[in-house]
């Protein structure tokens, strides 16, 4: 058996005996049990990933596993590339877990027998989904990934009647997604008179283009449900937010990347790429996503749902990239198609890092002080300094800035964009400056956004009794943090080798040479560009210690004398007098107000004796989901509405239930025998 074949047997086993170590130890050695096989089963799937990165394939078949079918899986290098990063995300997540369940933290039923068993069993899920080799297997996979996922969301349904409500939109979007993706695989199998991956390439290039745009339209609207891209992203900001902190890593930086594997997988790999419609819906889908996920999350104060919106974002930049992947491979454009990829590909790495990141620190954060809300937080940095470091070079990492991870991948992505137009014809002339502005605009909502998170909630004076008596979070939860931040320390300044070990991958979709080349310095094949984040970090570095050094050398020659700051007379800042989250975001609420339609209202309550002389004045703001708001609400209303009405038809009788079945028989009948 080759490297990659034994390392993810093995993640496989170690996750296997996890959950069975969290199911059968007792509650004193559960967690610790399950962290370590968890970590070790997270550790098998980062070498796995690296070997077939490093083209080490590996291929097998368990006939008698899965009825009819049996199971096949293969590793590729695009496989690799989603094995290393949900290993890498499980092993943060392992050793977080120590310290984030244990009895009194925040959550209490997290060391329970049920949770600590899904945590494993749910890598072991997302290990599979991209090593299957078959429908059936896929499926499978998929449906695993799904129901552990569900039982990890709703760990806390009797404490919180949201998480309950959460984990119901979740169960339907995910599994409403399952069914449109079972239907174009299924629809596609049965096109090629085969199920296996390796069959449906072969018989791709025989299908008519009616069934290869159903196949390519029903498969992406699945994937993209399950990557939470706009308008399919209800669930997200939903079940993110209530899940338990290291369960909603695990869901927002490795499991929604399971969404792209998919639409990349079945475009380009299986399906060998298509005319250029397809992949203008991609890119205009992605950037739709990435607008408005920064911009419901630069209005938000609940931290968690922040975070989430941001994933609804960078998932859209990712999809932007895939979709200008196979634009420029439709026009024949191999070497732009290969950057727009590694782009895609090297932003989705940088995101799962920062947001494991970012969502362990938030974690931390609800387990000092017991909330998540910011604007009831503030003056975290004296109690909590490890957490307030790891979040703010979390935050660095996502606002696309230098020094951040985000910032290279998000540039490759505007090389590419950008360089498309002297060649492109009349659509890329026209989409491509938009796709430049939408991903310009979202990285600069993006820093007001972690300016916002970053400043309200750790920097500001403590607002609530809760934020003022926070603690630091335990000893394991600040090492999983830190493993999280060196990662995405490594792939801002060192990006060249996370771009050399993707272009394996990246041949899946644009096969030609490689688009980006070096470790420190970016040098970019197609068009003639270069970039050193490494520079770019100590060229900083050397300004800012030299303007510090040069402050203290003036100061140095003048007297010193302590004053008190001038204050207008009102005394000592107390927090009332700093922004809140609300009043940082208004400014931008204001701006977009067309887009998020915000909801306010306003009481006012007259004294009792008086009309004129008023006792209290209430005013609420709140800003809704708008496209869950017009798209789904009245959709449940009809089927409520649908619901209510039916009820007549089942009255008991069985004698009507007989006559619906017969009726049923005899029409089902009579279809067959019209349609042959």
């Amino acid at each position: 058996m080759s490297l990659t074949g034994g390392a993810l047997s093995a993640g496989l086993g170690a996750s296997l005996v996890a959950a069975g170590a969290g199911t059968l130890l007792p509650r004193k050695a559960r967690r610790a049990g399950t962290a370590l096989g968890t970590g070790a089963a997270g550790a098998a799937g980062v070498v796995a990933g690296v070997a077939a990165l490093t083209g080490h394939s590996w291929e097998a078949r368990v006939p008698d596993l899965l009825p009819l079918a049996g199971v096949w899986l293969a590793v590729d290098p695009l496989s690799g590339v989603f094995l290393a990063v949900t290993g890498a995300v499980a092993v943060c997540v392992a050793v977080y877990g120590v310290g984030y369940a244990r009895p009194g933290s925040d959550g209490p039923g997290l060391d329970g027998r049920i949770t600590q068993a899904m945590v494993p069993l749910f890598v072991a899920a997302m290990l599979l989904v991209p090593a299957a080799a078959s429908v059936s297997t896929f499926l499978v996979a998929w449906e695993l990934m799904a129901l552990a996922s569900l039982l990890l969301v709703v760990a806390e349904h009797r404490r919180r009647v949201a998480v309950a409500e959460a984990g119901l939109w979740y169960a339907v979007m995910t599994h409403l997604g399952l069914v449109v993706i079972l239907a174009g695989l299924a629809g596609f199998a049965a096109a090629a008179d085969g199920e296996t991956f390796a069959r449906l390439r072969v018989a791709s290039e025989g299908l008519s283009s009616p069934v290869r745009d159903a196949v390519f339209v029903a498969t992406f609207v699945g994937f993209a449900s399950k990557a939470g891209i706009v308008p399919l992203h209800v669930w997200l900001p939903r079940a993110h937010p209530e899940a338990p902190s290291h369960v909603s890593a695990l869901m927002s930086a490795a499991m929604v990347n399971l969404g792209v594997y998919g639409i990349v997988r079945v475009g380009f790999d299986l399906l060998g790429g298509g005319p250029v419609w397809w992949w203008l819906v991609v890119l205009g889908a992605g950037a739709v996503s990435a607008l408005y996920g920064i911009l419901q999350a630069a209005v938000a104060t609940d931290l968690k749902r922040l975070l989430a919106y941001s994933t609804c974002e960078n998932m859209g930049l990712v999809l932007v990239g895939v979709g200008a992947c196979g634009f420029f491979a439709a026009l024949g454009a191999r070497p732009l198609a290969a950057l727009a990829m590694t782009a895609a590909l090297l932003h989705l790495v940088n995101h799962a890092g920062f947001k494991t990141l970012l969502f362990l620190a938030a974690g931390s954060v609800l387990h000092a002080t017991g909330t998540r809300d910011l604007d009831a937080l503030g003056g975290l940095r004296s109690p909590m300094p490890a957490t307030t470091v790891l979040f703010g070079i979390g935050a660095l990492m996502a606002s696309a800035l230098p020094l951040g991870s985000g910032f290279v991948s998000e540039w490759l992505l505007v090389q590419s964009l950008i360089h498309a137009l002297p060649s492109g014809g009349t659509i890329a002339a026209v989409v491509m400056p938009l796709a430049v502005a939408v991903v310009a605009l979202s990285a600069g909502l993006a820093i007001a956004t972690f300016v916002k998170a970053f400043g309200v909630g750790f920097l500001a004076r403590p607002r609530t009794r809760a934020a003022g008596q926070a603690h630091e979070s335990p000893a394991t939860m600040v090492a999983g943090m830190a493993i999280a931040a060196v990662c995405c320390l490594a792939l801002a300044l060192a990006p060249g080798w996370a771009a050399s070990g993707l272009s394996r991958a990246i041949a899946v979709a644009a096969p030609g040479p490689e688009a980006v080349t070096g470790a420190a310095t970016l040098h970019l094949a197609g068009p003639a560009s270069t970039m050193s984040p490494l520079i770019i970090a100590v060229a900083l570095l050397v300004a800012v210690v030299g303007l510090v050094a040069l402050l203290r050398a003036v100061a140095s020659r003048r007297a010193r004398r302590r004053a008190r700051l001038w204050d207008c007379g009102a005394g000592p800042m107390s927090a009332r007098m700093e922004y809140t989250a609300t009043s940082f975001a208004e400014p931008l609420q204001r701006v977009f107000d067309d887009v998020l339609a915000p909801e306010t209202d306003l009481d006012v309550t007259p004294r009792a004796e008086s009309a004129y002389l008023v006792e209290r004045v209430t005013y609420q703001a709140q800003v809704g989901d708008r496209i869950e708001h017009r798209l789904y609400r009245p959709v449940l209303a009809a089927v409520a509405w649908t619901g209510r009405a039916a009820r007549p038809l089942a009255n008991g009788s069985v004698h009507r239930y007989l006559g619906y079945g017969f009726s049923a028989f005899t029409g089902v009948l009579i279809v067959l025998a019209v349609l042959r």
